[in-house]
């Protein structure tokens, strides 16, 4: 009897292009009202983030409001070759470099250790009074919270130099001083936004299996071997991805607050790229010129994302 050989049949068999609109179809409509959840933040993205990029042919023509976009003449890469001779621009982004990296080395790791902190908290009240504290701050908005911090640090009336002539020293004005100026924004940011950071690592860590703390009691673990070995592993991939997320915003330092709180006298330390747009887009009138700013400061998230991403591929982290 001849030997018939039997192939095994596929275990994924090939979808045509209409099957696939039908499944989708048939997705949408089982899951039809958690779509329409995603429809108001589809509209936002689209009106205030999609259409606006329209603006950026700007950046590339001597724009003038009274000709419009179209009628401005086309001066291709003369704004971009302008940015890269200017001694002022290179000022500026060393300025936010500089602060970004403060954000990143002291502003990132904050809310993860908040967020640790929390979570051994074992009293559910004393716990819950103090997110709902920790929160507070993030609904302060930049123009209060600048009042507050300017009125803290007076030299006159502020509760620290207050403490400082007490203890015989003399007033120091904090907010006049350039070396001061860094630490005291950075500070300020990490106090509005840390406790609200810690919404996403603190639902991450409710994620990990809670055998797995058992166990580790079970072979007399403490509680920072349970943090560093259970708790942190368990929270990796959400701390990956949101560093990748940062930075895409490596140049990002906020307009209002560094706007709210320098002066003249902390101009040299201050003096980031959103007030450096600021002043010559809107003060100047060279709206080409911002743009060309804005767009670059773009092209380096960019770059800057990718880079975090494929380091982070390598630790088996990657965004995508």
């Amino acid at each position: 009897m001849p030997h018939i050989e039997k192939t095994a049949p596929s275990s994924t068999m090939e979808i045509s292009p209409s099957s696939r609109y039908v499944l989708f179809a048939k997705h949408m409509i089982q899951y039809k009202w958690l779509y329409l959840f995603l429809v108001p933040g589809c509209l936002y993205l689209l009106v205030f983030k999609y259409i606006p990029m329209f603006g950026i042919i700007i950046a590339f023509k001597d724009f003038s409001l009274v000709r419009g976009i179209w009628a401005s003449p086309w001066i291709g890469f003369e704004n971009f070759e302008y940015l890269l001779r200017s001694s002022d621009f290179y000022h500026v982004l060393r300025n936010s470099l500089i602060l970004s990296f403060y954000h990143l080395v002291f502003g990132f790791p904050a809310p993860i250790i908040l967020a640790l902190m929390l979570n051994e908290i074992r009293n559910l009240v004393f716990k819950r009074i103090s997110q709902t504290l920790l929160y507070l701050p993030h609904f302060i908005s930049w123009v209060v919270l600048s009042g507050m911090v300017i009125n803290f640090l007076s030299p006159s009336t502020g509760p620290v130099n207050f403490v400082i002539k007490q203890l015989g020293g003399e007033a120091v004005p904090f907010l006049l001083k350039p070396e001061y100026f860094r630490s005291i924004l950075v500070s300020a940011e990490i106090w509005k936004g840390a406790g609200w950071g810690t919404i996403i690592y603190l639902a991450a860590i409710t994620g990990i299996d809670s055998s797995l703390y058992e166990s580790a009691k079970l072979d007399g673990a403490s509680r920072i071997q349970q943090i560093r070995y259970i708790t942190l592993p368990g929270i990796a991939s959400t701390i990956t991805v949101l560093l990748v997320l940062q930075m895409g915003h490596v140049l990002d330092n906020g307009f209002e607050q560094v706007f709210l709180l320098y002066n003249p006298a902390t101009y040299g330390v201050a003096d980031v790229i959103e007030t450096y747009t600021y002043r010559i887009g809107l003060i100047d009138g060279r709206m080409s010129f911002a743009a060309a700013v804005g767009l670059f400061k773009a092209a380096v998230g960019l770059v800057m994302v990718l880079i975090a991403n494929r380091v982070a591929r390598v630790f088996g982290n990657q965004l995508w």
